[in-house]
C-alpha cells in the first residue's frame, strides 16, 4: 500500500487578517500546462473531460443523504482539515481535491445509517493518505497525516491501511478523478493573453474560489468542470473584464444547453458567495486549529470494532482502539 505512487480554506473572522494579511502566497502555481498544438486538440481534451467527470461524481441523492444523517457540517470540517493538511505538509492542491472527491464518493456508495465520529476521522486520514500517494512525487507518512492536534482520534497503521483498501475497493481503484482542480489546469491553456502577473494572480484567484466551493454542499450539484469554469469567469471578471467575454464566449460553447444553464446558475452562486465573505470581511487563511469532526459529548470510546457495512472489509472483530488525543496527551 506504501508504495502507490503515481501520477486552504478557512471561512475565518477578520481577526486571522493579521496572520495572513497576504493571501496570494498561501496560493502556489498549478503545474505546467500541457500544451495543445492546435483548438481542435483542445475542444478534444475537453469533450473527455466533460464524457469522464460523470463517473467521478457522488450519487444525485447525496447532498440529501448529508442533510438527513447530520453529516454536513463534519463533511465541512473534514474539507477544512484537508486543506489545513495541505498547507503544512506542503503537498499540491490537486491532493485536496482528490481528497474530497474519493469522501464524497465513497460515503455516497456507502449510504448508511451509524456514522460516528471516528469512523468518519478513519475515513478522512485514508482518503487523504491515498490522495497523497497517487498525486505526489513522495509519500506522507501516516504519523505525519496524523500529528496534528485536530484530528481527535489516533490509529494504528494496520487499520488505516486497512480502511485504504477498503476505500481503494469501493472506488473500484478508480483515482485519477475529474476534479474542478484538474478542469482548471485545462481550462488554463486557453487563457495565454494575460501578462505573466496577471496570470498568476488569476491561478491563485481562482484556485482560491475552486477551494471555496468544496466546503459548500450545495455547489455538489454541478459538473466539475462547471466548477471550473464558473469559478474562471468570477476571476477574469475581476482582474480582466475585457478579457473575461471573449474567453468565457468561447468556452461555453463547448458545452450543450443544459450545460449552460448550470453554468449560469453556479457562477450567480459563486458571486454571491464572493459577495457575501467580501461584506463580511472573510478571509482565506490558516486560522487557529480546530477539532476535524464534532466531539462526542458524552464520555470516550472504549475499545471500538469495526462492525458496520461500511467497513465490511475490513476484520469485524479487529481492535481499532482509537484513543483520543487531546484526553490521552497526545502523542
Amino acid at each position: 500500500m506504501e508504495n502507490l505512487l503515481c501520477d486552504e480554506v478557512w471561512l475565518s473572522s477578520s481577526e486571522t487578517k493579521s496572520k495572513c494579511s497576504d493571501i496570494e502566497p498561501c496560493i502556489s502555481v498549478i503545474g505546467s500546462f500541457h500544451e495543445y498544438d492546435d483548438e481542435q486538440e483542445f475542444e478534444q481534451a475537453l469533450n473527455v473531460c466533460l464524457e469522464k467527470e460523470i463517473a467521478y461524481m457522488p450519487a444525485p441523492n447525496y447532498v440529501e443523504y448529508l442533510q438527513s444523517n447530520n453529516l454536513i457540517l463534519a463533511r465541512f470540517k473534514v474539507v477544512q482539515w484537508f486543506n489545513k493538511c495541505r498547507s503544512r505538509l506542503g503537498v499540491s492542491f490537486g491532493t485536496v481535491f482528490y481528497a474530497a472527491n474519493y469522501l464524497d464518493r465513497f460515503i455516497s456508495i456507502n449510504q448508511c445509517n451509524d456514522w460516528k465520529d471516528w469512523t468518519i476521522e478513519l475515513l478522512s486520514i485514508a482518503c487523504f493518505s491515498i490522495a497523497s500517494k497517487f498525486n505526489e512525487t513522495s509519500s506522507l507518512s501516516l504519523h505525519e497525516i496524523q500529528m496534528f492536534e485536530d484530528l481527535e482520534y489516533s490509529f494504528q497503521s494496520e487499520a488505516i491501511l486497512r480502511m485504504e483498501l477498503t476505500l481503494l475497493k469501493s472506488l473500484g481503484w478508480r483515482l485519477n478523478s475529474v476534479t474542478a482542480y484538474s478542469a482548471l489546469e485545462l481550462l488554463m491553456c486557453k487563457i495565454d493573453s494575460l501578462k505573466p502577473h496577471l496570470h498568476q494572480k488569476l491561478i491563485s484567484r481562482v484556485t482560491e474560489l475552486l477551494l471555496q466551493a468544496t466546503l459548500d454542499v450545495k455547489m455538489l450539484e454541478f459538473r466539475q468542470s462547471i466548477l471550473a469554469v464558473s469559478a474562471l469567469r468570477c476571476g477574469l471578471d475581476q482582474l480582466s473584464p475585457p478579457a473575461s467575454d471573449n474567453h468565457i464566449s468561447y468556452l461555453t460553447t463547448l458545452f450543450n444547453q443544459s450545460q449552460k444553464d448550470d453554468l449560469i446558475k453556479c457562477h450567480k452562486l459563486m458571486e454571491a458567495q464572493t459577495l457575501m465573505m467580501s461584506c463580511e470581511n472573510h478571509y482565506y487563511c490558516p486560522s487557529s486549529p480546530t477539532t476535524v469532526l464534532l466531539k462526542e459529548q458524552t464520555g470516550i470510546y472504549g475499545d471500538c470494532y469495526i462492525s458496520t457495512s461500511v467497513f465490511k472489509t475490513l476484520d469485524q472483530n479487529m481492535k481499532l482502539e482509537p484513543s483520543r488525543k487531546r484526553e490521552n496527551g497526545g502523542y
